[in-house]
């Protein structure tokens, strides 16, 4: 999967390639990251990337010619999937994320300022949120992203138990997990999975899953 990031700030995801998983990933060509710098197609001698708001009001509203321009160069490749990260998008979850990891490509744009001019709206096949708060850009939620897709990779994860045991998978949150030490601080382990008894320790733990509903 290649994803590709159209951001004001490139340097941000420098350490993020280099993070755990998705440094592992990257160094086995299962996943690609491309990050994009707007301001690589900014009007004029000062790159400009964005102007204030029609109609009065605080802040500055990335322009949509920049964004067009900069997406009308990754279209002639592969055709990806386009996704705006913006606070007004359908939330996030791990069904989406599943879906997605099957894309060959998507790319992310990072909106940023007082927000992107709503007719880029039309160049995107859909808007993602991570939450339902604000954050100052879409970088961070590119990043939650892409590690949430880029996790469920096939030869990502070691074991592929992992998948399907961890929290979300069948709509429900993972069951409490404890190792070493058995007993911390007169806290204990619980005896069910001391016991060996497998079929006892699977019927407790589906009983503290609990419903993401």
């Amino acid at each position: 999967m290649k994803i590709s990031i159209i951001t004001l700030f490139p340097k941000i995801f420098d350490e993020f390639k280099n993070y755990s998983m998705i440094y592992k990933a990257l160094k086995k060509g299962l996943a690609e990251i491309e990050v994009i710098d707007l301001r690589d197609y900014g009007l004029g001698p000062h790159k400009q990337v964005d102007d204030r708001p029609y109609g009065g009001g605080a802040g500055m509203v990335m322009r949509v010619d920049v964004i067009e321009k900069a997406l009308s160069t990754l279209k002639s490749k592969l055709g990806p999937k386009i996704i705006l990260l913006a606070p007004t998008g359908e939330q996030f979850t791990q069904k989406m994320a599943q879906k997605l990891a099957k894309e060959k490509q998507i790319v992310l744009i990072c909106g940023h300022y007082e927000g992107v001019d709503a007719r880029v709206e039309k160049l995107v096949d859909e808007k993602i949120s991570i939450g339902p708060y604000v954050t100052s850009g879409g970088e961070v939620p590119a990043m939650v992203v892409m590690e949430t897709i880029i996790r469920l990779l096939p030869g990502v994860l070691g074991n592929k138990a992992s998948l399907q045991e961890e929290s979300f998978t069948g709509g429900l949150l993972e069951y409490p997990q404890y190792t070493r030490p058995e007993v911390f601080k007169k806290m204990k382990v619980p005896e069910v999975l001391l016991s060996g008894n497998h079929q006892e320790i699977e019927k407790w733990r589906k009983s503290k899953q609990k419903n993401i509903q």
